[in-house]
């Protein structure tokens, strides 16, 4: 039973990849990410099936640490039924990334560097959780993001080959 996992009930449950449900595409253009991190991300119900339904939007967000906690800010899910959903509901509110107290902390060390910072780059969902997968890097300057361009018009090239 390689490809199967047991579960606690004792019956196999077959292993299933992670499912992307929102990507950063800008991230790794704009940012050279040197280390990541897994965390799960706390929501409220009707966000969980907003969510896993693909409709979530990382572009523009990014993640601080303060107070021994790390929180993504300006995340976008939309309500999943908007006529079902609290009319004080807001779609980019600030939420909490859950991470072990290890981690919070050297997250913590590594923004204290000026040129360091952590991004959210891709969430997926993973055995019914829904995690984000964070990147910690230093922004590019323009000329580092034209050589990052020409080294795929190049590999491009030499695949068509």
């Amino acid at each position: 039973m390689a490809d199967h996992k047991q579960s606690s009930k004792g019956k196999a449950r077959p292993h299933t990849e992670p499912v992307t449900i929102a990507e950063n595409r800008r991230a790794r253009f704009d940012y050279e990410i040197k280390e990541t991190y897994e965390a799960c991300i706390e929501l409220v119900g009707h966000e969980v099936k907003s969510a896993k339904h693909g409709m979530m939007q990382l572009a523009g967000t990014h993640v601080l640490v303060r107070g021994g906690e790390v929180w993504l800010v300006n995340a976008q899910i939309p309500p999943y039924q908007p006529g079902n959903t609290p009319s004080d509901y807001e779609p980019d509110r600030v939420r909490r990334l859950l991470l072990s107290r290890n981690e919070i902390a050297a997250l913590g060390a590594m923004l204290k560097e000026k040129t360091a910072h952590v991004i959210p780059l891709r969430a997926y969902v993973a055995h019914g959780l829904i995690k984000i997968a964070l990147g910690v890097g230093r922004s590019r300057k323009k000329a580092d993001k034209r050589d990052v361009l020409k080294k795929r018009s190049h590999l491009r090239e030499m695949r068509e080959r």
